[in-house]
């Protein structure tokens, strides 16, 4: 079974539904805003980027129970024949305020900010966390990835190795945002029109009887941009055929474009590489190397002098293996009552409808300024939040996902040099509050108290 638009509505953890049945039941439909958030970076980030938000406002804009939806709920003996009537109907009205897609971004600032009627903002939940948590995490570890690699390209290479056909395929979209060159996966081409990149396996090598057999076969397959495998047997010794190939082939306009490493010491190798392939009179053929490949690998092969051209990463980025998982929240702000904040140990919220602000200099003092909707912003403060949704539909329609590659490229040169650095920097990016917001946080936390506990 797939998630599907016919489905989606009930990708949603239950305790959503019996708290909108209790709502409903007791007339709490109000106007409510949730914001979406991040209570810290994980482990070894200086910075998040925003990604996911076109998928969100999709399946907000889709949003319905459908009549086998419905037949399921009912199956489940909780719900009664008038919330299941009122969620057949029910259609997502609201408004949806977001950083846009590529902008970096940092804790306890909403990324993306809802304001609908309390049932309708209450159910969206489950699912807007879990596409903006998982593609805002891919973005991000791309976006790395991409900072490691400087000027060089880096394809995304994870399909094979990613959670599911679906994180697959959002995987492929979050890593081009995030600064990757194109993917391997065909879908993401045919979907999103991300360019695709792929060369071939070490089963096609080992299914001719000769390894230069292989290469001379593809080569005339794909005359203008064969990238040879040459690490199947003796790395150095399938250097050697490649240029034997190329040799071969160029009286027939045959082209070889390059090589891939995808085990052993990349470094030496592909220095030994480099060399025959410069003897050979192949100086054009490129380098790509793979094989379990991340931003720190990556950073420290070309610190060795590696020439390596470009880069295949795979499992690393397509799970974001050294932090795969970005625990970004959903709460509760203001509704038809006033401000509201939680103030559980360390998962305090900030209250009220708010506005982002990033006030940049190209230096440490840059900052970020986190204000009430409704107050004079900062001097020099570009406000993030912008409004994407309203009455349901989009403001606008989708861009072009180049467009939010280009701002994540903007986002990072724009950062501070030192929080591109791939160790976690100690402060990090000073978020601030306003000072509206400061004293609203006072008065609800103190609002909220007992009178005889002191406020933290």
């Amino acid at each position: 079974m797939w998630v599907t638009g016919a489905n989606v509505a009930l990708l949603t953890d239950l305790y959503e539904l019996t708290m909108a049945a209790s709502y409903l039941e007791h007339g709490m439909n109000h106007p409510a805003t949730f914001d979406l958030f991040v209570r810290h970076l994980p482990a070894n980030r200086n910075f998040l980027i925003a990604c996911g938000l076109d998928d969100a406002l999709a399946y907000l804009e889709g949003l319905h129970f459908d009549n086998e939806a419905i037949a399921y709920l009912r199956s489940l003996g909780l719900f009664s024949e008038h919330f299941l009537a009122y969620l057949q109907r029910m259609r997502f009205t609201g408004e949806v305020w977001a950083m846009a897609e590529g902008e970096a971004y940092f804790p306890e600032e909403p990324v993306l900010r809802v304001t609908a009627p309390l049932i309708e903002a209450q159910v969206v939940e489950t699912f807007l966390l879990n596409c903006l948590n998982f593609q805002s995490l891919i973005a991000s570890k791309a976006a790395r990835i991409a900072i490691a690699c400087g000027e060089r390209q880096f394809v995304d290479f994870s399909p094979r190795r990613d959670h599911g056909a679906d994180a697959a395929l959002k995987a492929a979209r979050a890593s081009y945002i995030g600064g990757a060159a194109g993917s391997s996966n065909v879908l993401a081409g045919r979907v999103y029109g991300i360019p695709v990149s792929g060369t071939m396996a070490h089963a096609f090598v080992m299914s001719f009887e000769r390894e230069m057999d292989a290469f001379v076969a593809f080569a005339r397959t794909f005359p203008d941009r064969a990238t040879l495998l040459i690490d199947t047997y003796d790395t150095l010794e399938g250097a050697r055929n490649a240029v034997r190939t190329a040799k071969l082939l160029e009286p027939e306009g045959v082209r070889v474009q390059g090589v891939r490493l995808d085990s052993g010491n990349i470094a030496e190798l592909a220095a030994g590489v480099r060399c025959i392939l410069d003897e050979g009179g192949c100086d054009h053929v490129q380098i790509f190397a793979s094989g379990d490949l991340d931003e720190y690998r990556i950073a420290a092969l070309l610190a060795a002098g590696a020439p390596v051209d470009a880069f295949g990463v795979g499992t690393q980025l397509g799970v974001s293996a050294d932090a795969p998982a970005l625990g970004g929240v959903y709460k509760l702000v203001d509704d038809a009552h006033g401000p509201k904040v939680k103030l559980s140990a360390g998962k305090r919220t900030l209250p009220g409808r708010k506005q982002v602000y990033r006030i940049e200099r190209g230096d440490d003092s840059a900052h970020d300024v986190i204000g009430l909707e409704d107050e004079a912003p900062p001097a020099g403060g570009r406000p993030l939040l912008q409004p994407v949704m309203a009455n349901g539909r989009r403001a606008s329609a989708p861009g072009p996902l180049v467009a939010a590659r280009e701002r994540c490229r903007q986002a990072l040169d724009a950062l501070p040099p030192r929080l591109r650095a791939l160790e976690v920097i100690v402060p990090g990016h000073p978020v601030r509050y306003s000072g509206m917001l400061t004293r609203l946080l006072e008065v609800e936390t103190a609002r909220r108290t007992p009178p005889d506990r002191p406020t933290v």
